[in-house]
This record gives structure tokens, C-alpha cells and sequence, in this order.
């Protein structure tokens, strides 16, 4: 029996994952909405936003103490769907090769749109919302593949890359998240566009290898404002698109630039970009700092939550990706090095490996595959590494030993 006096009227941006909704209260548009029940998901409750709702009644006496996100295991080798569309899942192996082609073809999208920027011209926005399709596909089939070839770090080649790697993430991210289809292609395609506005900033402050000064710093933030002006003067590209470019360094406690938002100005949008964005941001080598491993990463966002980040989001980000993401670095125990090939949804622990390296011997070794999941192999993970302090060049044997 309902006690009426659990019972309270919020706005959509106080529900929480594991509210119970009663009724909607207020709502844009005369379209019927009938909810009742929990909102398990932030999923659920974006797309209670998109449907118009702003008010709702929930009862209080029913929250969940500990609501856990509706996500489908994984379960080979059954199709996956995103929109309507079936796609057959397919093996790490089978979907590399045509992971790096996408990868590579983003990286040359985006050397193009800096030199149409530079020279004045317009985005062509189809290729890139194509190629956005193209990582989503990709995503669905394994998305282990992708999230290995963004790994592969060339020297020098940050402006180019960064903005690719956070289009993958953001999709694999949209995808745990159980979004349709066509908003992760919005997602994919403004996380690809991101960082657009930092052609027009000077290259002596884009590539300074020391301190910025506070005038540099603050030209350097002029990017965001950059960006979004050059989106919004894209036609055809989605306001949700030109959001998440607009506001992927805002933070949630009014401490993001440039407009300082607070938590309830920031969609789900903004701060699943936020996310994407410090965490490859950390763990890319820079002209100023060298990268950090993805569990430094995962733990700096942890920390900061929920000053900067978005908790639960940050959960499922962890989720989407895994402890020991697909093209990771890991020294075993038995002085070994491996790059992680495959993740493991029941044992994030325990994913398959590739190992290349003894650190005893300091030397190339036969390359053996091993699934740490297996009840034969008592090997365990010490820890991520960087290939720098091995002397290891990634990107070559990436070439040479995961893309052969």
C-alpha cells in the first residue's frame, strides 16, 4: 500500500536510477506517456527526456538501495541487434582487420576536415555521419576489435586521433547504455566532430610542450567555443550532435569550461562525453605529459565522481570497456608481458592474452595465447604497464603480431 507521504513531485533531472515512477506530472506535447514501474537505467530515464517528460511522481518507500543496469549479457553466437538491424557477431580475428580500415579512414576524415575548416569550406558531414554508422556496425559485431586498434597510438598524430578513439568509446559506451541505434549514431558522429574548433587554434599553443600561460590557456579553451560555432553552422547535424561538442569539458560541479554548467543543466549526453574524453585524454601520450594506463585512467574518474563525473555513468563505463581493456599492456606473474585480445564479461580479471614478452630476459619470446579464465593456467595479471618502459614499440607489433 502506497503511503501518500512517500509520494513527491520531481523534475526528469532529479530522477534517479532505481526511482519508482508513480505517474508523469507535467509533460512538453499532448503525446499519451504511460510509466510505471522502476527506472533501473539511465537509459530509461534519457528517453523519458526525449519523450517530453518534465515532471513525474515518485514514491519514495519503493527506491532501490541498489539499482543495477538492465544489460543484456553477452551470448556467442547469437546476432546482435541495434535499430532494427541484425548483425552476426563475429570473432576478434575476423572483425580486426576491418576494424583498422574504419579506424584509418576516420583519421583521414578528420585530416580533411581540418584542411576544409582551414580553408573555409564545409564539413562534409555525410562521411563522417557514415563513418559513424561504420564503428556502430563495427561495435556490434565485436567490439573488441575497435577498442584494440584504438590503442595503437602513433607518435605525433594526437588531433587526429583522439577524436577517433572517443567516437569508439562513446559508441561502445551508447551500446551499454542500450540506446537505439540512430542516437548513437548522433553520439558517434559529434564525438568524431569533438574537437573540430582546435584547427583554429595557433599550433605554438596547440603543441607547446611546457606550462601554458593564462592567456594561452585561455585561447586553448577557446576550442569548445570553436567547435560548437563550426557545428552549429553545419547543416543537417543534430542539436544532440552539436551538444555533445559543446560541452565535453563542462563538469558537473560548475567546474568545466566554458560555460561552467552544473549538474542539472548536463544531459546524459554531456556527461557520457565527458568521460570519454578525460579518459583517452589520460591515457594518450601528449607533447606535455606521457600517458597513464587505462586503470590510472578508470581510477582518476572514480575519484573524481561525483565532483566532476557522473558515478553511475562512470560504472557503466567501466562495464562497457572492462578493467583490462581489449589492447592493454599487462605484466603477469610470471614475469611476462601480454596485450589483452579478448575481454571477459564474467571475469573482467581474466581475459584471453597474447604473450610476446619476458621481462626476466628482457626479450621478444613465441607469441602463445592463454586464457587466464581457463582452470589450467594459474597465471595472473600483476598490473597494466607502458610499452615505454619496456622499450617496446606498440604500434609496430600491432602491425607486425595482431593485425598479421
Amino acid at each position: 500500500m502506497t503511503d501518500p507521504a512517500q509520494l513527491k513531485i520531481i523534475a526528469i533531472h532529479e530522477l534517479q536510477p532505481g526511482m519508482y515512477v508513480v505517474s508523469v506530472h507535467k509533460q512538453k506535447g499532448n503525446l499519451e506517456i504511460k510509466t510505471q514501474g522502476w527506472a533501473r537505467t539511465v537509459a530509461v530515464i534519457e528517453q523519458l527526456k526525449i519523450k517530453g517528460v518534465l515532471e513525474l511522481v515518485v514514491d519514495l518507500s519503493k527506491t532501490l538501495t541498489e539499482p543495477k543496469a538492465e544489460v543484456v549479457p553477452p551470448s556467442e553466437p547469437k546476432p546482435a541487434v541495434a535499430g532494427g538491424k541484425i548483425r552476426e557477431k563475429v570473432s576478434f580475428e575476423q572483425e580486426l582487420r576491418q576494424a583498422n580500415i574504419l579506424y584509418q579512414h576516420a583519421k583521414g576524415l578528420q585530416k580533411k576536415a581540418f584542411s576544409d575548416i582551414e580553408a573555409g569550406r564545409e564539413l562534409n558531414l555525410q562521411q563522417f555521419q557514415d563513418c559513424a554508422t561504420g564503428f556502430i556496425d563495427s561495435v556490434f559485431r565485436n567490439q573488441d576489435a575497435l577498442l584494440c586498434i584504438s590503442r595503437i597510438r602513433e607518435k605525433d598524430a594526437y588531433l587526429l586521433e583522439h577524436s577517433v578513439n572517443v567516437s569508439i568509446l562513446m559508441t561502445i559506451f551508447a551500446k551499454q547504455m542500450q540506446f537505439d541505434e540512430d542516437l548513437i549514431q548522433q553520439l558517434a558522429t559529434g564525438a568524431l566532430l569533438h574537437d573540430i574548433g582546435k584547427i583554429l587554434i595557433p599550433d605554438s599553443i596547440l603543441n607547446k610542450p611546457g606550462k601554458l600561460t593564462a592567456e594561452e590557456f585561455t585561447e586553448m579553451r577557446s576550442h569548445v567555443v570553436y567547435s560548437r560555432e563550426i557545428l552549429e553552422k553545419t547543416p543537417g547535424l543534430s542539436p544532440i550532435s552539436v551538444e555533445v561538442a559543446a560541452v565535453h569539458h563542462e563538469r558537473l560541479d560548475g567546474k568545466g569550461y566554458p560555460l561552467g554548467l552544473t549538474e542539472q543543466h548536463i544531459s546524459v549526453y554531456g556527461r557520457m562525453i565527458s568521460i570519454v574524453d578525460t579518459y583517452d585524454a589520460i591515457t594518450a601520450h601528449r607533447c606535455y605529459k606521457e600517458g597513464q594506463t587505462g586503470i590510472a585512467a578508470l581510477k582518476i574518474l572514480k575519484r573524481e565522481s561525483p565532483q566532476s563525473f557522473d558515478p553511475v555513468l562512470v560504472a557503466q563505463f567501466i562495464k562497457a570497456i572492462g578493467i583490462h581493456p581489449v589492447g592493454s599492456l599487462v605484466k603477469l606473474s610470471n614475469e611476462k608481458l601480454a596485450v589483452v585480445i579478448k575481454a571477459n564479461a564474467q571475469d573482467p580479471l581474466r581475459p584471453v592474452l597474447k604473450v610476446f614478452y619476458n621481462c626476466k630476459f628482457k626479450r621478444y619470446i613465441d607469441i602463445s595465447i592463454i586464457d587466464l579464465a581457463s582452470s589450467k593456467v594459474d597465471i595472473e595479471i600483476e598490473g597494466p604497464v607502458m610499452p615505454e618502459d619496456y622499450g617496446i614499440d606498440m604500434p609496430r607489433f600491432f602491425r607486425q603480431s595482431i593485425l598479421e
